[in-house]
């Protein structure tokens, strides 16, 4: 199914419907956060591999995880660093967050800022989405319209002829980080190199 932003943003809202957008890097899988459920059935995705919140803003994503002042300073120093960019902070969760988005360690939260006009757009009207790559489980992300059509005919993607679609994106995943005992841990390498003293 394709629609406009319009469509997509009303789709998500919703919370009836798994909508997909292009991101900095491969398109994303997105719904309301309390409806994470949507997008681990469709992937048939494990319980125990958490959704990210995407946020429009950093200032749209701090409520949703909780830390002391002196944390929240360190990752907002982070933050400001790589976002909007393709670096996932995987933080302490606060009681704002939907368990939906981690059933089977609901205390941790990934969170990213995409540089992505488009998805920012969108995350900008529906307030942060949980997201995950457009993919069945295990297998290589999509990164075309037309085939995330074809893998899941469920999901409202934004229309293939919409202009800002042939923005660039690296079809590389996000780097991941979680703080954990004070200090960053890479998960994953991804568009971003980072390393950190051990």
């Amino acid at each position: 199914m394709k629609g406009s932003i319009n469509e997509l943003v009303a789709a998500a809202i919703s919370g009836q419907t798994v909508i997909s957008f292009p991101t900095d890097t491969v398109p994303a899988l997105a719904v309301r956060p309390d409806k994470a459920e949507l997008i681990f059935k469709i992937k048939q995705r494990s319980p125990d591999k958490p959704l990210i919140l995407m946020g429009a803003t950093p200032e749209s994503l701090w409520p949703y995880v909780t830390g002391m002042a002196e944390e929240m300073r360190v990752w907002q120093q982070v933050a400001e660093q790589y976002w909007p960019g393709a670096l996932t902070l995987v933080l302490p969760a606060s009681e704002k967050v939907s368990h939906a988005m981690n059933p089977t360690n609901p205390t941790t939260l990934g969170v990213r800022v995409p540089d992505s006009t488009i998805a920012q757009e969108i995350l900008q009207q529906t307030g942060p989405l949980a997201t995950t790559s457009a993919n069945l489980s295990g297998q290589p992300p999509i990164v075309s319209l037309t085939e995330i059509d074809q893998q899941f005919p469920m999901v409202l993607t934004l229309a293939s002829d919409f202009p800002a679609v042939a923005q660039t994106a690296s079809a590389i995943p996000s780097t991941v980080i979680q703080w954990h005992d004070d200090q960053w841990n890479i998960l994953r390498q991804g568009a971003v190199k980072l390393e950190f003293e051990s």
